[in-house]
């Protein structure tokens, strides 16, 4: 790794070839300048002598170049050879291929994923590619049914004419209607593209500091954000404010319309008085900044104005919240499950190796046989273990909050139960089951 390390300094301290586009640049200049003299005189003696004086300078610079490309491309060359010796390659194990049966999420994942990125045609490319209609295998797999004497059952037209002379019955076989579904089980909703293009839309307002279509999305959403105890709405309304007090000078908004200090005071009248009962003190810290506007940055308030990452937060932020409303995680799937895998992907190869030097076997299909520490934000699903039953919650008995607090698993609230009721076993409260509310820790 030592050896590694060096060549990484060694690339970082190379020639980043600045010099080498600017030589290119030097001869389109000389080029140019040389055309330029030739056409302005019809003199072949002049043109020749233009010619003959511009092939030293040229060579110079081509020398330097190439000089210049030489020496970046051993420090690359050196680099590779180093990465290859420190990480060779290994075979990956694909013994226990578990996702190999559900092809069909596997393709969900990478169209939602598209979809997310914003990468419409290549999503509905990627869809249409997948979705491919009955196969060559699925044809030879579909039989027509036969009739006593062995020969394919017909239906013929009536003798008016009013249908074809002649149609086959087939019939799918069931393998075939399962394939065909499953096909179809990996296509999002069609209307999924649509809110993915609404909320790139938003984004894009926002990145370039209009708040307008954030904030009429987070009203039409008012209710959902707040029943999920959302600050979005605020925030939004906040920055708004922040970004009319900082003025024309700052936000580049017109001054013909309410703008500056009169057009942030004008703004947090009509829209603060619906946060007071949540956000009653930063209201009044922001409206106490006006006294202070004159010498904003040495005030008690400077913190709340300072807006050079507070756009790219908020966008941040309303990318899950949109996330939450559509019951979609923040960070797509596919790239937590790939950066996840990348990260185990050293240790298990290790595990394989070392289980098959012992001549044992990886046998769990659905659990890692070791554990891999993963970053914090990876980790969705912690280990609570019910206090009562001291067994270990999953999807089918998860941990729930009762109205008093307490978290225990639902299993066990169901067997303290007496009709609907219960009584806590921790505490002398008691209530209803339909009021226990499952939780994620």
């Amino acid at each position: 790794m030592d050896t590694l390390r060096r060549e990484i300094h060694s690339l970082n301290k190379a020639p980043k070839l600045r010099s080498t586009v600017q030589d290119v640049d030097k001869i389109i200049e000389e080029l140019e300048a040389a055309r330029a003299q030739v056409a302005a005189t019809l003199d072949t003696h002049t043109a020749s002598l233009t010619m003959a004086k511009l092939q030293n300078p040229l060579n110079r610079h081509f020398e330097v170049m190439t000089q210049d490309l030489k020496n970046v491309s051993k420090v690359h060359k050196n680099l590779g050879k180093t990465l290859d010796k420190a990480m060779p390659v290994k075979p990956l194990p694909t013994d226990h291929d578990v996702m190999a049966e559900h092809m069909d999420l596997i393709n969900r994942a990478i169209a939602m994923h598209l979809l997310r990125e914003g990468e419409f045609s290549v999503a509905e490319t990627f869809q249409n590619e997948t979705q491919d209609d009955v196969t060559l295998a699925d044809v030879t797999a579909t039989q027509p049914s036969t009739g006593p004497d062995g020969t394919e059952d017909q239906i013929m037209s009536e003798p008016d004419g009013g249908g074809p002379d002649l149609m086959e019955m087939s019939y799918q076989s069931e393998p075939v209607a399962k394939r065909q579904q499953s096909q179809a089980s990996h296509i999002p909703p069609p209307e999924l593209k649509d809110r993915f293009a609404d909320m790139y839309r938003i984004l894009e307002s926002i990145r370039h500091h209009d708040l307008g279509p954030a904030i009429e999305w987070a009203r039409e959403h008012s209710e959902e954000l707040e029943a999920r105890g959302s600050n979005f709405e605020f925030d939004l309304t906040k920055l708004q404010y922040v970004w009319l007090f900082r003025g024309p000078e700052v936000n580049g908004l017109p001054s013909d319309r309410p703008n500056g200090r009169l057009g942030a005071y004008l703004y947090g009248k009509e829209n603060f008085p619906r946060f007071q009962a949540r956000h009653l003190h930063e209201i009044q810290q922001l409206a106490s900044a006006m006294v202070f506007a004159p010498n904003l940055p040495d005030s008690p308030y400077s913190s709340l104005f300072a807006v050079d990452q507070s756009f790219s937060e908020i966008a941040a932020s309303f990318t899950r919240e949109f996330c939450s409303l559509l019951g979609l995680s923040a960070e797509s799937p596919l790239y937590i499950a790939t950066t996840a895998g990348a990260l185990a992907l050293p240790r298990a190869i290790k595990y394989a190796s070392a289980a098959l030097a012992k001549g044992t076997a990886w046998t769990t299909t659905d659990e890692l046989a070791f554990e891999t520490p993963l970053p914090s934000n990876m980790i969705y699903h912690s280990i609570f273990v019910c206090p009562v039953s001291k067994e270990q919650t999953n999807e089918a008995n998860p941990p729930v909050m009762i109205p008093c607090g307490h978290v225990l698993g639902r299993e066990t609230l169901k067997k303290l139960c007496k009709g609907n009721r219960f009584k806590c076993p921790y505490c002398p409260q008691d209530g209803l089951f339909k009021d226990a509310r499952r939780i994620v820790l």
